[in-house]
């Protein structure tokens, strides 16, 4: 019988292989990727059946054109591999680079918490996106950039259906709204209710590609809901929704000024 050497390495070796692929697998699910994963097993499956009963034809048209298949799947699968990648590159182990805490946490909760229930119960459409360690920039340049210290009061007035800023989405970093009527990519997750309108799916969309915090108000019914690493949470109420925001603002970090920037002070 021969000895098998078997090292902790192998084990680590092959822990690793298998969280890559459940990884990629989960941020696939929902997503048009999985039809064509089906797709492309299928075309697998003829290929090992016809090396197992030597069809030779078959075989060498899948020799030949594997390159190619590589270069064609990659095409394919670009939105999915990017948003994947993206995921990996915002991991929580890279929060250790410099990150600073949001000042006067508690009150900007407060804000943002009675502006979103003061939008819920008069049934006034928002969509308000808080950044946190993924840069917003392509977002923010699609909007009208303001630069404000977080109020409810702001938001209130943004939001308000007759205001030229009321359509889109506010971007909100710490302590200030970086910008509104800003457009954010839409969702194409199946998983989402049929019935959900533009607003809920671009929520998704924008938590689909960043670890943005995206709160909703729908203006049919008033319904609040939270948008978080692709996934939509329905009604919420005032102290689910408190609760999360001051994690996030007790927590979560968000970028510092570089020491040769001049750093701005909050009141």
């Amino acid at each position: 019988m021969i000895p098998i050497d078997i090292r902790w390495v192998d084990f680590a070796d092959i822990a690793l292989v298998a969280f890559l692929i459940y990884y990629v697998l989960l941020w696939l699910q929902g997503t048009q990727a999985v039809t064509l994963i089906r797709g492309i097993v299928l075309i697998l499956l003829v290929y090992l059946i016809g090396r197992y009963l030597h069809f030779y034809t078959v075989t060498w048209l899948f020799e030949k054109f594997a390159a190619a298949i590589v270069v064609m799947l990659v095409i394919l699968f670009q939105p999915e591999l990017r948003r994947t990648l993206e995921r990996f590159g915002r991991g929580r182990f890279l929060g250790v680079l410099g990150f600073a805490l949001v000042p006067h946490g508690g009150a900007y909760v407060r804000h943002l918490v009675r502006a979103v229930e003061q939008l819920s119960e008069e049934k006034t459409g928002a969509l308000l996106v808080i950044e946190r360690t993924t840069g917003l920039t392509e977002f923010l340049e699609s909007g009208l950039k303001l630069d404000a210290l977080l109020s409810a009061e702001l938001i209130l007035s943004i939001f308000n259906p007759k205001s030229p800023l009321h359509d889109g989405a506010i971007i909100i970093q710490g302590d200030r709204i970086l910008a509104a009527r800003c457009l954010l990519p839409i969702s194409e997750s199946r998983l989402l209710d049929k019935r959900l309108g533009t607003r809920h799916r671009a929520a998704v969309g924008i938590s689909e590609v960043s670890d943005a915090l995206v709160i909703v108000v729908s203006e049919k019914t008033g319904i609040i809901s939270l948008a978080e690493n692709g996934y939509l949470t329905r009604f919420l109420t005032k102290d689910l929704l408190e609760e999360k925001l001051f994690s996030l603002y007790k927590v979560e970090k968000r970028k510092i000024e570089w020491p040769w920037k001049k750093v701005k002070t909050k009141p």
